[in-house]
């Protein structure tokens, strides 16, 4: 199996168009034609972790943070990132980081974190935006059903629970061609005027030459008129953070128990406490801060996330418990996720999860 076939099962488990634009997501490392030996994952592909691979006979690291997040003019090995990539150059080992394309999944970190406190009713935080687009094209209506179909397989008319989602209207349509065309309806140079009917689906952006190729192929017309517009509308399924309910209100103190306990966390900062019961929380795995606003918004009694600076606990304005337990605790069972998914999707492979702690907060 070459590593490029992994790389393929690793984006539709995280697609890279949900990641952030700031992040660093895809192959880091590595030639893609390269046959796998086996795959380490593991949360960050430190010097450690590239050793751990070499022992293990794996030449593909996957992880959760790219080693590699800004750009490198020299790799001399001056520092723990070029230590990494050189070792795992010299070794042949490739490096694949996942980060917030997995962030921004519905069942990705922040799922696993609700699912880890056992939150219901899930719902995402902070919808993606610039991210859902329109197309509306005109067919015959004996290639509306066909042309139709091809376009639901190609990926649109996905909204929200539901599926092949569409909206049909017939009007109608002219034209007149020249001498160098071959209607579908009638003849060269003959204006012609044909019930037609209207198609319009909405499709996640980075599907837009899967859906223009479905569209293409499955057309009768030989020019295909059609529009694409870019939509407002945020996509409820796709975004940072996520809030859930408890199944019964908790004590602020017997909650930050219950967190610390479940996420492993070696201690917690928290802010004032409010006096009033927790039920519906807000998570965001990673560094949180500017989702305060967002879990205040959502009337979420308690926001769980991490890396909080000093002045930014005033803004829980007692509104609700605000709660930093570490970056690694809050996407600690990420690395878990990935090799459970990995492992599902191909069988009889070796996907090891890496026995590294790669943490570098350490609690005294």
């Amino acid at each position: 199996m070459k590593i490029k076939a992994i790389l393929d099962v690793l984006e539709e488990m995280a697609p890279l168009a949900y990641a952030e634009d700031f992040d660093n997501v895809g192959l880091l490392v590595g030639d893609t034609n390269t046959t796998a030996t086996g795959v380490l994952v593991c949360h960050d592909a430190l010097e450690n972790v590239i050793d751990e691979a070499i022992r293990r006979e794996c030449n593909l690291i996957v992880c959760f943070h790219p080693i590699l997040f800004s750009g490198l003019k020299k790799i001399t090995g001056k520092n723990y990132v070029e230590r990494s990539v050189l070792k795992a150059i010299k070794n042949d080992i490739a490096i694949y980081a996942v980060h917030t394309a997995l962030d921004n999944h519905q069942q990705g970190v922040n799922k696993i974190f609700c699912d880890a406190l056992g939150l219901t009713n899930t719902r995402v935080l902070i919808p993606k935006a610039n991210f859902i687009q329109k197309l509306v094209t005109y067919t015959i209506p004996e290639n509306a059903t066909t042309l139709r179909n091809a376009l639901f397989e190609a990926g649109a008319g996905k909204i929200g629970n539901y599926e092949d989602c569409g909206f049909t209207s017939q009007g109608m349509g002219s034209y007149m061609g020249n001498e160098n065309s071959n209607p579908e309806i009638g003849e060269r140079f003959e204006f012609v005027e044909a019930t037609e009917i209207k198609i319009e689906v909405t499709f996640e952006k980075h599907l837009q030459s899967k859906i223009l190729k479905a569209l293409f192929q499955n057309h009768v017309y030989e020019e295909v008129a059609y529009e694409i517009y870019a939509l407002q509308n945020a996509h409820q399924n796709i975004g940072l953070g996520m809030t859930g309910k408890l199944e019964n209100p908790m004590d602020e103190s017997e909650f930050l128990q219950l967190v610390k306990d479940k996420m492993q966390a070696d201690g917690i900062r928290h802010s004032a406490f409010t006096g009033k019961k927790i039920q519906k929380v807000a998570v965001l795995g990673g560094s949180g801060s500017f989702a305060i606003g967002n879990a205040i918004s959502a009337q979420a009694d308690a926001f769980i996330t991490a890396d909080l600076k000093y002045h930014q606990f005033y803004e829980a304005e007692n509104k609700l418990l605000l709660a930093d337990i570490g970056h690694f605790e809050s996407e600690r069972y990420t690395k878990n996720y990935i090799v459970d998914y990995l492992t599902k999707k191909i069988p009889n492979f070796a996907i090891i999860l890496s026995e590294e702690n790669t943490n570098p907060v350490k609690y005294f």
